[in-house]
């Protein structure tokens, strides 16, 4: 075999390795996909026993959801009917131009994780609750079991992801 011929099958070997490298399987993508993403409300502050506000704290977090959002095809924004919980989701909700949704705080989870899975197929919907209804909500959602949620832990994201054939998978994170 000539020099030439070689270098010819050498060149042809190189792209033919190239090119496989770029035939990688099909991946839904992210907005394909269906992703409910539960956290409890953030800080909150002393003003009012009944319906306080987010504390500064409370604020940096809810800022942070957003910025950990930022990426997310997020399609739905769900609150409770207290100020914290849509204080929380204001920051994501002015990001994504998305408004926000109530729903009520002491409702059946079950009821609300059929109408969530019912309105939502694709995208990343933002669920925001308290210490005590957002096990119920993912546990619901996921047909899963959920750990229970501490009063004083504000800093867990449940993120809930359908695969193609409707089986959840649940990740928990911090932000």
């Amino acid at each position: 075999m000539s020099a030439s011929m070689k270098r010819s099958l050498a060149l042809l070997l190189t792209a033919v390795v190239a090119l496989a490298g770029c035939t990688t399987p099909r991946r839904d993508k992210p907005a394909d996909a269906l992703t409910f993403v539960v956290v409890r409300h953030a800080e909150k502050a002393t003003d009012d026993p009944e319906d306080p506000r987010l504390s500064d704290l409370g604020r940096e977090r809810a800022r942070r959801l957003a910025t950990l959002l930022a990426d997310a095809p997020v399609v739905a924004i769900y609150a409770t009917e207290f100020r914290r919980t849509r204080e929380t989701a204001q920051p994501t909700a002015d990001a994504h131009h998305v408004p926000i949704s109530a729903y009520f705080a002491r409702g059946p989870a079950g009821e609300s994780a059929a109408h969530w899975r019912r309105d939502h197929d694709r995208g990343t919907v933002l669920i925001v609750g308290h210490s005590n209804t957002v096990p119920d909500l993912v546990a619901a959602l996921s047909g899963q079991p959920a750990t229970p949620m501490p009063e004083t832990e504000y800093d867990r994201v449940t993120w809930i992801r359908f695969d193609a054939d409707g089986r959840a998978r649940v990740e928990i994170t911090r932000y």
